[in-house]
């Protein structure tokens, strides 16, 4: 019996952990993350920079209006992933900012990448910023939650509770990293824990109104 099973298990393959990584999907690079990536390069720096970076849910806001007379950018891509915001963070850091809010990692999840993959990206994230901005103060804002019932299918690997648990993770970076935790699940998730419907477009993007909240809150816990 021992045989037995020593042979099974040397005839079971074995994958190396370059071979593990290599079925995560870390594309990122379609023509829409090209071409705002293009416009961010040709914008001038600004001193006292103030970013939002994220995906589609960042790039939806209209952060200028909502935080007048600060020197605010909008940094969201639409479709973006952890690994997108790896690339281009030399452009991000290039103007020295003195603060920047962190908004990624759902789209990462759609695609089913692995938890400890998408945290692990956050760590290489918040490592590039204080090597090359240390004086830049670090928001991570939560991951926000969804409306099961608005989401169209293509959102379907979406949940709640791993949007919580993935939640929960980051809350334990920023106590490690000693960085500022935002807690976004206050401002959007209704007592069932859902997106709040009329705030919504689809389940998971927010309508332009809902942005004023947003700003609102962070004004209230003194972030901005």
């Amino acid at each position: 019996m021992k045989r037995l099973l020593i042979g099974i298990l040397f005839a079971l393959p074995f994958y190396s952990n370059a071979q593990v990584q290599a079925v995560v999907d870390s594309s990122y690079a379609n023509g829409h993350y090209l071409q705002r990536l293009e416009f961010f390069k040709k914008m001038p720096n600004q001193k006292n920079e103030i970013v939002f970076l994220g995906n589609s849910i960042t790039e939806g806001g209209k952060w200028q209006e909502l935080i007048p007379n600060k020197h605010v950018v909008n940094r969201g891509i639409s479709g973006d992933v952890t690994y997108g915001v790896i690339a281009r963070m030399d452009e991000i850091l290039a103007a020295k900012p003195v603060r920047i809010f962190i908004l990624i990692g759902i789209n990462d999840m759609k695609r089913g990448t692995p938890q400890e993959v998408i945290l692990n990206n956050y760590r290489k994230i918040i490592r590039m910023i204080k090597s090359q901005s240390p004086a830049t103060k670090i928001y991570v804002e939560s991951i926000l939650p969804i409306n099961k019932a608005m989401l169209p299918a293509s959102y379907a690997k979406l949940s709640n509770p791993a949007i919580l648990e993935m939640n929960n993770q980051l809350k334990e970076i920023c106590g490690k990293e000693q960085l500022n935790y935002v807690n976004l699940q206050e401002v959007f998730a209704g007592a069932d824990g859902e997106l709040k419907k009329e705030l919504s477009l689809d389940g998971l993007h927010l309508r332009s109104a809902a942005y004023i909240l947003w700003a609102d809150y962070l004004k209230k816990i003194k972030a901005l």
